[in-house]
């Protein structure tokens, strides 16, 4: 790139950032790990000393306090065998979206697992149990309408994979980078919002319940076949303008700030709309300069260009910064609109 054209971006640091909360979660992992047997050697030996009633004060307790012994045993060995599950999972080469969501199949896996151990251990009569977890189930089914369509959400976006984390997205008038998806809501990093013009990050939270989904649009920035977005830019200029010279410095500039691998970006673009059932779609030269009339008595020259949904306002900046300068310095061929009123 021309080092004329400045790009105003700090080094890149985010590969080294997520090998060290990596790092820090395996390390996190394997001290969980080596809790969950010290515990299960515990319960182990305090299941095995009730049984042999090695503990005769207890009296009537003793039979409930073995079967805790066991449930908890078994719930741990539960743990034990989802944390290992998580291990594998991270060392995988999968993608940060991924292995989110396979994470969280583990956890909520894992839970339900517990609760049918602690069902089938502390409840002898099976039929009493079914009976009761029934009604308990309808009564809270009434109760949590809105959470168990909020959970039915979630299934949804693990499944059908509307976004996934890391992605920027617009959900009915929320905007944001989706920074975790949990069983019953969703949280985003706004962007915009109600105290900018742009697309920067806000520094505000959005959480909204994933049922939220079942009912509203959902626009995602970064589609990962294609994770770029048409932009557009229109300068003001006079209509005695040398409007060939304009249009090649635009595209010019355009290039030099945006990157030779655009072109790449295009071609791929093309392929994937050859791809798809959509006809007649024409890819313009690009970047793609156009004009419009104004009724107020000048043209509009922009410019349409692809941009990474993240870097769409640094680019915007950049862009205007140094067209509009390289437009000034031939005020013989490029005139802008001035007001008559002194």
């Amino acid at each position: 790139m021309n080092p004329k054209y400045s790009t105003d971006q700090a080094p890149v640091t985010k590969k080294s950032t997520i090998l060290k909360t990596f790092s820090v979660e395996n390390r996190k992992r394997k001290i969980w790990i080596g809790t969950y047997f010290i515990l299960l050697a515990i319960f182990l030996i305090v299941y095995f000393a009730l049984k042999v009633n090695t503990f005769n004060i207890l009296g009537s307790y003793q039979p409930i306090l073995q079967k805790l012994a066991l449930a908890f045993f078994l719930a741990v060995a539960i743990l034990l065998l989802s944390k290992l599950a998580e291990s594998v999972i991270a060392k995988k080469s999968h993608t940060a979206a991924i292995r989110y969501n396979l994470l969280r199949f583990v956890k909520l896996l894992a839970l339900l697992l517990i609760v049918l151990v602690f069902i089938s251990v502390l409840f002898v009569n099976w039929y009493t149990a079914a009976v009761s977890l029934g009604l308990i189930s309808l009564l809270l089914g009434f109760a949590l309408q809105t959470p168990i369509s909020s959970f039915i959400g979630w299934l949804y976006i693990v499944i059908r994979a509307p976004y996934l984390v890391g992605d920027r997205i617009q959900v009915g008038s929320f905007t944001g980078d989706v920074a975790e998806i949990n069983y019953l809501d969703t949280t985003l990093l706004e962007f915009a919002g109600d105290y900018l013009t742009n697309d920067l990050p806000s520094g505000r939270l959005i959480r909204f319940p994933n049922s939220m989904i079942l009912q509203s649009e959902v626009y995602n920035y970064s589609w990962k076949k294609f994770d770029f977005i048409w932009n557009e830019i229109p300068f003001h200029i006079a209509y005695e303008s040398d409007l060939k010279f304009v249009e090649d410095t635009m595209r010019s500039v355009a290039k030099k700030v945006l990157g030779e691998r655009m072109n790449e970006h295009i071609e791929d673009f093309k392929r994937i709309i050859q791809q798809s059932p959509i006809d007649e779609l024409e890819i313009k030269e690009y970047p793609y300069i156009c004009f419009h009339t104004n009724a107020n008595t000048w043209l509009e020259a922009s410019i349409i260009y692809l941009v990474e949904p993240k870097q769409a306002a640094t680019k915007r900046s950049l862009l205007i910064r140094n067209i509009v300068a390289e437009l000034l310095k031939m005020p013989d061929r490029v005139m802008f609109p001035k007001s008559n009123s002194r």
